[in-house]
């Protein structure tokens, strides 16, 4: 059963008190990256340098022990550095089992790092810690990313009876010309597009954009990012280690169910056999047709939560698709099952919204909003994932939006407070991509934000983050298998 904490009377926000709440989170997060200018690239972080020993080594290890790699890190020529801060990646993994869990890291902030490793199960072992960037790189994707909001451009497209214009939109425009200010009065959301001669504003219909040739690194902070030097191994002198079932009379805890509101752990679970286990609950194989019976699921979010969508229908045979007379890559979908009464649609968040393909905004509109017009009671289930597209974009963009959306779901607890609120976290990315864009950092500080700003409410969180790195997928879209397991969890939080 859920619990729920008191919620505030009024939970209405003024804008200074948002804009404060948005100073206050912004502040914590520069304490943990602090500035870290460098002259030469000798003197940042080496994963081939750096040195990995293995704390107190056994002849056997026994599933359940905890396994710890002390790291000192030195630069490239080979110095102690005396400051922490690197991006580290620590995955353990058996391909063979298919197998995985991530590993805790501790930073002690003087250059050496605690990497922890729980033995979830028996058999070889491989531990890996990647280098994902430098402290010194790290430091600088954080201040490029909050200098400017124009990495992406933004072309809006007007029409007017038979004729199309297209002109720029951003989040901010800097022109002299006259601008069209779609602004959510309460929220303080905005977005700007030039506005076209003898053109209406709200003749704005599609959108698409494109990176813009633009940078914030100087060229020596670029060198950093280079493929070869992100996600480099610590750890590659290390041979795999054999795990042991030991002793055989200890009895295993029978672990709950998994519910709302269990403390999170780190990790927070491990893969084996291709199957997502929790650390602090156990999760049932639940038929999803039957437990999604009488059931109006709304998925908001990107298309990492579209995923969901496709999987469902295609898993669920019996789910009819609805023409609801969208076209393009992000048009909203439906699809329902009336003997069952199963109702489940997928909509776009808003601006900023990246895609080369053309997309609709006739009918767009912020999370916020949506959560507002749901009436909401126990068969109402909100499942809401946000983050990759505010990766180019100073953090104040993606901290606004998740206070939006806390009060929203705030606002929705007080009315109906049986409704099922789960926000789902990002998902690890590829390696190849423009680091100063889309880089790995820039989602893992969005994902310490969110959980800080949504910790006081009654919501459920799929911890995405952990589940791929456990699964060491590095694809924004992972494989079915990723996606099963992360619904597999929504189903055991409501049925």
């Amino acid at each position: 059963m859920k619990t729920h904490p008191e919620a505030p009377l009024n939970p209405i926000v003024s804008p200074t008190e948002t804009a404060l709440r948005i100073k206050r989170i912004t502040e914590k997060l520069d304490q943990l990256i602090p500035p870290r200018p460098f002259t030469k690239v000798s003197s940042t972080t080496s994963a081939t340098h750096s040195r990995a020993t293995l704390l107190s080594p056994q002849d056997t290890y026994c599933r359940g022990d905890q396994l710890d790699v002390l790291l000192e890190v030195r630069d490239h020529l080979g110095r102690r550095k005396e400051y922490g801060g690197d991006f580290l990646r620590a995955r353990m993994s058996s391909p063979a089992l298919k197998a995985g869990a991530s590993g805790k890291v501790t930073d002690f902030n003087n250059g050496t790092y605690l990497v922890s490793f729980t033995l979830f199960w028996e058999g070889q072992v491989s531990l890996s810690v990647l280098l994902i960037h430098p402290s010194e790189g790290v430091s600088a994707l954080w201040r490029a990313r909050n200098q400017g909001y124009d990495r992406v451009i933004f072309t809006g497209q007007f029409n007017r009876g038979t004729s199309q214009v297209n002109t720029d939109c951003a989040l901010v425009l800097n022109s002299s010309a006259e601008l069209c200010e779609y602004l959510e009065t309460r929220d303080q959301e905005v977005f700007y597009c030039t506005k076209p001669p003898y053109i209406p504003c709200a003749a704005l219909t599609h959108m698409h954009s494109k990176n813009k040739d633009i940078s914030y690194l100087s060229k020596q902070e670029r060198s950093l990012f280079e493929r070869s030097n992100v996600g480099v191994e610590m750890m590659a002198k290390f041979d795999a280690i054999t795990v042991s079932k030991c002793n055989s009379e200890k009895t295993v805890p029978v672990k709950r169910k998994c519910k709302f509101g269990m403390a999170p752990t780190i990790p927070s679970g491990h893969v084996w056999k291709d199957t997502w286990n929790p650390v602090s609950c156990s999760l049932a194989a639940i038929e999803m047709k039957e437990c999604l019976r009488g059931k109006f699921i709304y998925l908001l979010g990107d298309s990492t939560i579209r995923q969901w969508m496709e999987y469902f229908k295609s898993h669920i045979n019996t789910l009819k698709s609805v023409d609801l007379h969208e076209s393009g890559k992000f048009q909203k979908q439906l699809a329902v099952d009336l003997n069952e009464n199963i109702n489940i649609q997928w909509q776009k968040h808003s601006y900023p919204l990246i895609g080369s393909l053309t997309y609709s905004v006739k009918e767009i509109e912020y999370i916020a909003q949506v959560i507002d017009r749901i009436g909401g009671e126990k068969n109402t289930i909100i499942v809401i994932s946000l983050g990759q597209h505010f990766r180019p974009f100073p953090i104040d963009v993606f901290i606004r939006r998740a206070l939006n959306i806390h009060d929203a779901v705030q606002r929705l607890l007080l009315r109906s407070p049986d409704t099922v609120v789960i926000i789902k976290a990002e998902n690890i990315r590829e390696m190849n991509v423009d680091m100063e864009r889309f880089s790995d950092f820039h989602g893992y500080i969005q994902y310490l934000a969110l959980k800080d700003i949504f910790q006081d409410l009654s919501v459920g969180i799929i911890d995405a983050w952990d589940i791929t790195i456990a699964y060491g997928t590095n694809n924004v879209h992972p494989p079915q298998s990723v996606v099963r397991n992360q619904i597999n969890i929504l189903l055991n939080f409501i049925c």
